[in-house]
């Protein structure tokens, strides 16, 4: 081979070089190196938060109520006063035995109220826990309906159990004469209870429903044995 020929083929390639490594150039970047078994040790040891406790407060114990304080003594009232009972109930001593040597709690209610209907239970539970405690205690039920037949059909889907018999004041003047002596107005919301004690006095008027809780203090009232 002579020396021109030589020479253009250097110099093929030296270009062909050249533009080799130009298309290097474009080519993206490598890929970082991996942090190996280290990075991955440490991350699996990261600590992780810890779950948001939601806190509950505990249920708050309810006090007492004060009952029957600073109440005046009044004579109950006096005078017959209506019934109703279901068909084979035990019919009820008219006028209610007051002042015979034993409590009488007296429940004015009506058969559209339905706190009046829903302590009922209640008040049948406590009459027997508080005669279990020595204390002598009979429980009247007075109805202030103004429609007996609503009274009659409750009274008459009533168990065993429950309440089959009742006194009753309709509206007119042995309403107004009893509501009266029991210090109560003319149309009180309801139920009212009255503790009326062995010597025929009412001791304790108590407006709205009865609770759970104010079982201790119409025991100590009543003076039922601990």
């Amino acid at each position: 081979m002579g020396r021109l020929p030589a020479l253009i083929a250097a110099g093929i390639a030296l270009l062909a070089s050249v533009a080799a490594c130009d298309g290097k150039k474009g080519a993206p970047p490598p890929p970082p190196p991996s942090g190996g078994r280290s990075e991955a040790v440490v991350a699996k040891s990261a600590p992780r938060p810890a779950p948001t406790a939601t806190a509950h407060a505990a249920p708050v114990a309810q006090a007492p109520r004060a009952l029957c304080v600073g109440q005046e003594a009044r004579p109950a009232p006096r005078g017959a006063i209506k019934t109703e009972a279901a068909p084979g109930a035990q019919p009820l001593a008219t006028p209610p035995p007051f002042g015979v040597g034993k409590w009488m709690w007296v429940n004015l209610w009506a058969a559209w109220c339905g706190p009046c209907k829903e302590e009922m239970p209640r008040l049948r539970a406590w009459q027997n826990k508080l005669s279990a405690s020595g204390v002598l205690i009979d429980l009247a039920f007075v109805s202030l309906d103004d429609d007996e037949r609503q009274l009659q059909r409750f009274l008459e889907a009533q168990p065993p159990t429950g309440v089959r018999a009742s006194y009753w004041l309709p509206d007119g003047s042995q309403r107004t004469s009893w509501l009266a002596a029991l210090g109560v107005k003319d149309s009180p919301e309801l139920p009212v209870h009255a503790l009326v004690a062995p010597s025929g006095q009412i001791t304790c008027v108590i407006h709205g429903a009865v609770e759970e809780r104010d079982y201790a203090t119409i025991a100590a009232f009543v003076g039922a044995r601990k």
